[in-house]
């Protein structure tokens, strides 16, 4: 039925952090920013969204205070574009194809995951080491480096298809090829 269960493999760990990807380095000039925005952009471009064919232009909306990166520019390898709006919690609506979670109130982040559940939005957040709260990819940025986790159990509840290349971006390709 869903595409992310094939992601699970043998790398399962727990029902809810099934797959942690490899580190990408990070070591260059603007710190993890630029990292961050190919990895949100990589993992946006294997996203695919209800109605079959792929969407050239996502809005993501970046709620709270992202700990990785303060400037959101995701770059989409040759996929489309993404736009960027900071928003409040309680403006979140149908327009964000993306939403970015940073840091924030816990009671806005559960309002924001139920909020998704059901929708055709991508939940990716830099402020769950562990991928417990509901979002669908967590960023960890260490020393050098920036790795991310699934959470399937997020992708499960949601109409949105994952290709399990995905992983791919991880182990710093960029998502290509």
């Amino acid at each position: 039925m869903l595409a992310s269960w094939f992601l699970i493999g043998a790398l399962t760990t727990t029902p809810q952090i099934s797959v942690q990807a490899a580190a990408q380095s990070v070591v260059e000039e603007g710190g993890m920013t630029p990292a961050v925005n190919r990895m949100v952009g990589g993992i946006a471009s294997y996203a695919r969204w209800p109605g079959g064919t792929a969407t050239t232009h996502r809005h993501m909306c970046v709620v709270g205070t992202p700990r990785l990166a303060p400037r959101m520019a995701p770059d989409t390898p040759g996929r489309g574009s993404i736009s960027v709006s900071y928003v409040a919690a309680s403006a979140v609506n149908a327009r964000c194809d993306i939403l970015f979670l940073g840091r924030m109130p816990a009671a806005d982040r559960r309002q924001l995951i139920a909020w998704v559940r059901g929708r055709p939005v991508l939940t990716i957040t830099d402020d769950d080491d562990a991928c417990l709260y509901g979002a669908m990819f967590c960023l960890t940025g260490r020393a050098a480096s920036l790795s991310f986790s699934v959470n399937l159990d997020a992708i499960a509840r949601g109409p949105l298809k994952i290709d399990p290349r995905v992983l791919r971006i991880g182990a710093g390709d960029g998502g290509t090829g």
